[in-house]
C-alpha cells in the first residue's frame, strides 16, 4: 500500500490501470491496495469518462489526499 501511495505522489493522479502498469503489479492487487488506502482516507477519487480513439473508457482517477505537487520551474504569470 505504501508503494502505491508513493507512486501517486511522484506521478500525480492516475487511473488504477495506469498505476498497475507503471508499478508492474497485477491490477487486482492494485485495486485491493487502493481500496484499503481509501478506507484510511489517504486517497481522493474522481469518476471520469475518457475517449481514446473513439472508444469510451469509464474509470476512476486516484490521487494522494492532502498532497500538492511542487511548483514547476520557470516563469509564473503575474496575478
Amino acid at each position: 500500500m505504501h508503494e502505491i501511495l508513493q507512486y501517486l505522489k511522484v506521478n500525480g493522479e492516475q487511473l488504477d490501470s495506469q498505476v498497475a502498469s507503471g508499478m508492474g503489479v497485477p491490477l487486482a492487487e492494485v485495486r485491493r491496495g487502493l481500496s484499503e488506502l481509501l478506507a484510511k482516507s489517504e486517497l481522493i477519487t474522481c469518476r471520469v469518462i475518457r475517449f481514446e480513439n473513439g472508444t469510451r473508457i469509464d474509470g476512476t482517477l486516484y490521487r494522494a489526499s492532502g498532497f500538492a505537487p511542487p511548483a514547476t520551474p520557470g516563469r509564473k504569470p503575474k496575478g
